[in-house]
């Protein structure tokens, strides 16, 4: 057993480390603090804890795509839990439909596109939302 284990480590390793991931944060205020300081927007995505759609998304759309090198590079994403007792302004980001990305712009707090809801988020609507903020 423990030598099937070994082998789909081994096996599991590469796809791993190939894998291209968005860095998150996952506190608002040093999120807004770190984008202030470098200039760059933020990237918000508010969940629901034990949310499965959340789930498939941060896999299916916010994961090996070729715009996670470009959200990773010009953006500071910050990923908050919905049901989380770290602040963020509720006011800003409030929404009843999980999960939700927000594109904003951080030094004037205020969204530079439509916000995608749920099952909207979806790679083609990222990348053309990702084009439209960096043309």
């Amino acid at each position: 057993m423990q030598k099937v284990l070994k082998y789909l480590l081994l096996w599991l390793l590469p796809l791993l480390l190939q894998a291209d991931f968005v860095n998150w944060l996952g506190n608002y205020d040093v999120a807004h603090q770190k984008a202030l300081q470098e200039e760059k927007p933020l990237l918000v995505l508010l969940v629901k804890k034990n949310d499965p759609l959340s789930s498939s998304i941060i896999q299916n759309t916010l994961m090996n795509h070729s715009y996670v090198k470009q959200i990773n590079q010009k953006m500071i994403p910050v990923i908050i839990t919905y049901e989380g007792t770290l602040s963020y302004p509720i006011e800003m980001y409030y929404t009843t439909v999980f999960p939700t990305l927000f594109f904003v712009d951080s030094s004037r707090e205020i969204f530079l596109t439509e916000a995608l809801y749920g099952e909207a988020i979806r790679t083609e609507k990222v990348n053309a939302k990702m084009v439209e903020i960096f043309k």
